[in-house]
């Protein structure tokens, strides 16, 4: 039975997308996808399916350890749903995170971190750590989107390495989210029929974080977090995260696209390669992979 649970979560999650996108759509909610010409409304806060998906999947299973990740990530998607309808300011979006993210500091598992093989004992430091690791995960995955498939793909692949890496509960949820991912992702690559939303992006970047700390893989997952912190990191020096009243990335008459007036991970990619939508998003696709190959390498070695 363990092992249809993830089938269940991607067959759900790929039959819902659809049908909730098209509810989405006839309550108006849905956003502009901006790096095409035409530039086309798409149903937004398409993540909804995500959290069903997931939900119906792992909620028969008793294992309490895994009813508490799935507490947790639902949360974190009600924070989306409230930001996706109501446009949350950044600090807001962080506050409710850490908000949600506290009754991981309650989960059972073993203070220390393990680093290259050495485990570092945080000891009464690992609750506040945990808690900050979970919702540092949720809004990182947040902040590097806004093109088809990105942030999806990239927590799929994520996932399905930290699956490679744990075993018992942990391997379940990632293996699970992994499918629930696959079944969105079908609808949200180029071109996109939905996006996830906050919705979508919050709770999946969360479930990357909830993996690693209930997996005691919490240096796996941060690396295969880099191109997100490294977004993060860019936009914090140079703009503060201000990139609305800097301009935006724009759509060349050929398709390709030419990189914001501000310094960005994705950008730096457009300032080195002339690439398309798809292509882009393919190269990222790459990192993560790379990344996650990486982490396998890493765990594995004596």
């Amino acid at each position: 039975m363990l092992n249809a649970i993830p089938f269940i979560g991607l067959t759900l999650t790929a039959v819902l997308t659809p049908y909730l996108a098209g509810r989405l759509r006839e309550a108006g909610i849905t956003g502009r996808d901006i790096h095409k010409l035409e530039q086309p409304e798409v149903a937004e806060m398409g993540g909804l399916a995500i959290l069903i998906g997931l939900a119906v999947s792992l909620l028969p299973d008793p294992n309490p350890e895994i009813l508490r990740v799935l507490a947790v990530f639902l949360l974190f998607g009600l924070v989306g749903i409230i930001d996706d309808l109501t446009n949350l300011r950044q600090s807001h979006k962080v506050l409710l995170s850490l908000l949600v993210a506290a009754p991981v500091a309650f989960f059972s598992v073993p203070s220390w971190v393990e680093v290259l093989g050495y485990r570092l004992n945080l000891g009464v430091l690992y609750p506040l750590f945990t808690i900050l690791f979970v919702a540092g995960s949720a809004n990182l995955v947040n902040l590097l989107a806004g093109f088809n498939g990105l942030e999806i793909g990239t927590s799929a692949i994520a996932l399905g390495f930290l699956a490679a890496i744990t075993e018992g509960p942990a391997r379940l949820v990632a293996l699970t989210g992994l499918g629930a991912a696959l079944g969105f992702l079908w609808w949200n690559k180029y071109p996109a029929r939905v996006f996830p939303g906050d919705t979508g992006t919050l709770s999946m970047g969360a479930l990357i974080g909830l993996v690693g700390i209930i997996g005691k893989v919490e240096v796996y997952a941060a690396i295969l977090l880099t191109p997100h912190f490294l977004d993060f990191t860019i936009k914090a020096l140079s703009v503060r995260f201000g990139v609305r009243k800097h301009g935006k990335t724009t759509v060349l008459p050929d398709g390709t696209l030419q990189a914001p007036p501000y310094p960005s991970f994705l950008g730096t990619i457009m300032r080195r390669v002339r690439v398309n939508e798809p292509e882009l998003v393919a190269i990222v696709w790459g990192i993560e992979v790379i990344l996650g190959l990486l982490v396998l390498a890493l765990r594995l070695s004596p």
